[in-house]
């Protein structure tokens, strides 16, 4: 028992002697460690370690006193003073690959340090969707894309082909390609990325709406009334800009009123300006709507 005590009692003061700075000393060499274990799990360099620790042992048993190996050791030594050379030219590619993908994390220390603005994902996906839709309109190609909101739209994704990837003005012109496979359906954007393509949508069933609107833009109505997410169509053959909310359509909208539009639906606003009034799509359309029912009284 007083062996037990006083092993405790040892390790008592040895805790004590232990400073943070041993502790972030002691991290720092495990994690240089563990990034040395992660380049060996390639087969290259699992082989260019085991050749140096050949080496190493050659070296050893050479300068033994049971082999004394003169020569070899006089060799080995002299090749030894260029091995830390020789290791990075071998290495190149591997250590270049760990610097590539350290410089690549995201530090969340910069993050306070920087206080430029950066661009969201759904600020970006709003800026190459206008991109596109200028470029497919002046082609006149037929475009159906749909932000998702609070509303899931995970039945309408999986009628289409399931995607996740960043929104991209040359994705979206590829996915409406009038030769591509996907190009009928429906692109669905959540949270800024595409979560799905060639998805099919409801049709409105209001009875009122114009006949001159083709099914592209009765599919696009039919999404804004059955759920809360703003539709984007552009015409395949006028080419003009429309965008869906609420079951109500606003035609004929150039690129600047397009980005607008989809920034104060999307995006959320400056405390500082929450106090002021901010009409979307369907308020001035019922604002519109009900103007033009008091002028008919």
């Amino acid at each position: 028992m007083e062996s037990v005590l006083s092993v405790l009692e040892n390790i008592g003061r040895f805790l004590l002697l232990i400073r943070p700075a041993d502790i972030v000393d002691v991290a720092i060499m495990a994690f240089v460690v563990y990034k040395l274990l992660g380049l060996m799990k390639s087969t290259r360099a699992g082989n260019l370690v085991k050749g140096v620790a050949v080496f190493l042992v050659a070296l050893w048993l050479s300068s033994s006193s049971v082999f004394n190996l003169r020569g070899v050791n006089y060799i080995l030594g002299h090749v030894l003073e260029w091995g830390v050379l020789a290791l990075v030219i071998l290495f190149q590619p591997e250590i270049r690959q760990l610097l590539e993908t350290l410089g690549a994390r995201n530090i969340k220390l910069l993050k306070f340090l920087t206080p430029e603005h950066k661009i969201t994902e759904m600020e970006q996906a709003i800026e190459q969707t206008v991109v596109a839709c200028t470029e497919m309109s002046k082609s006149r190609t037929g475009v159906l894309i749909v932000f998702e909101r609070k509303l899931r739209l995970d039945d309408i994704v999986g009628s289409g082909t399931t995607l996740d990837a960043a929104v991209s003005g040359e994705l979206l012109k590829n996915i409406f390609f009038v030769k591509a496979p996907l190009h009928d359906g429906a692109v669905i954007i959540r949270d800024g990325r595409i979560q799905g393509a060639g998805c099919m949508l409801p049709l409105s069933k209001n009875a009122n709406l114009s006949r001159d609107l083709g099914m592209r833009h009765r599919a696009g109505i039919g999404m804004s009334e059955n759920s809360d997410a703003v539709v984007v169509i552009v015409s395949e053959e006028t080419g003009s800009i429309s965008v869906a909310l609420g079951g109500m359509l606003k035609r004929h909208l150039k690129p600047e009123t397009l980005d607008q539009l989809l920034r104060n639906e999307l995006m959320p606003q400056p405390e500082e300006e929450t106090e002021k009034p901010r009409f979307t799509l369907a308020d001035l359309l019922r604002i519109r709507r009900k103007e033009e029912q008091d002028g008919e009284e």
